[in-house]
């Protein structure tokens, strides 16, 4: 019984000691970590909080200056679902010329103007949060960053040589569009590729030529652009009389008939102009070359000339007007119907 009594009375001393060493083993373990936490707190906590610090405020400052530009280009709030554009410069254009006017197809010109605008400033906005993400990054983590800058500038100032005819290209591509010197649907002359614009870019116009040729033309090399579509056209008739006909007469009968042209539905749409006779534009030893102008509205100037030259050959082969050419030519010219 006092055998028993001992063990029993042995057991609660046991448990102590157990208990005891373990409570000692766990603050062993607690020290060791908390001296090495300490030690290391450094990398463990402040390096990865900054980073994700960093992070997240570029993250965020690249979502509120793309919404921002967004916004700016299309001019719509985050209520209009709608898609169309609008008859309103988009508040990105309200401080840079804009020379077309107003209706639905300058409409869409300035929109797509503005998101090609907006779509290199938020690739600016980009590269510059993720080069200074970078550059934090690499400061936390304790790396000079002083050569990388310097690395950078000399990187920069060889690729600016290397590739100098595409930075060429870019900022000539830049300026275009904030001048809105053209844009889809004009009719250009770019020196060697004349004719309809197809697309606009930051590097590469495209031009489609009256023959149906696409010509490619980088932005750095168009030294000149004439555009023929921008406000308003002016067509241009020059008339040969022969020398023996009356002159005043001749422009009298041909002023009429372009004012008849002009009065037909089809052809009155596209005049914004009265025709004005200009007189002698050119006297040979064997023609006089009579000058007739009208404005026009963009893009219309072609179809007007054709028309106004059939009508006023029509007109000078009835009131009996000799043309610098052989006898019987002329019905055959103008027989065409309209």
């Amino acid at each position: 019984m006092w055998f028993s009594g001992s063990a029993i009375c042995m057991r609660p001393r046991f448990a102590f000691d157990t208990v005891g060493r373990r409570t000692v083993e766990m603050m062993d373990v607690y020290n060791l970590a908390f001296e090495w936490t300490d030690t290391n707190r450094h990398w463990l906590l402040e390096v990865p909080i900054r980073i994700v610090a960093y992070i997240l405020v570029v993250l965020i400052a690249r979502f509120v200056l793309h919404r921002m530009i967004d916004r700016a280009a299309t001019g719509r709030s985050r209520r209009d679902t709608t898609d169309q554009p609008s008859g309103k410069r988009p508040p990105l254009l309200r401080g840079l010329r804009d020379r077309a006017p107003t209706n639905a197809r300058t409409a869409e010109r300035r929109q797509q103007r503005a998101q090609t605008i907006a779509s290199v400033l938020k690739s600016t906005v980009s590269i510059v949060l993720l080069v200074w993400v970078a550059l934090g990054i690499l400061n936390v983590l304790g790396v000079n960053i002083a050569p990388f800058i310097a690395s950078a500038g000399v990187v920069g100032l060889a690729i600016g040589f290397g590739a100098q005819n595409l930075v060429r290209d870019f900022v000539t591509g830049v300026f275009m569009l904030l001048e809105d010197q053209y844009g889809v649907g004009d009719n250009v002359d770019l020196g060697d590729a004349v004719g309809e614009v197809e697309s606009v870019g930051l590097r590469v116009t495209t031009v489609r030529d009256i023959d149906g040729t696409l010509w490619y033309v980088r932005n750095g090399e168009i030294a000149r652009v004439g555009n023929m579509s921008q406000d308003y056209a002016v067509a241009r008739i020059e008339v040969p009389v022969a020398l023996s006909a009356d002159v005043g007469r001749a422009e009298t009968v041909a002023v009429e008939a372009a004012q008849d042209a002009i009065d037909d539905p089809k052809i009155a749409a596209k005049v914004i102009g009265e025709p004005e006779m200009l007189g002698v534009q050119e006297l040979l030893a064997d023609r006089v070359t009579l000058r007739i102008t009208v404005k026009t509205r963009p893009n219309a100037q072609w179809s007007v000339q054709r028309r106004l030259r059939r009508e006023i050959l029509r007109a000078f082969d009835e009131h009996g007007i000799d043309l610098p050419y052989p006898a019987g030519r002329l019905p055959a010219a103008v027989a065409s119907g309209e």
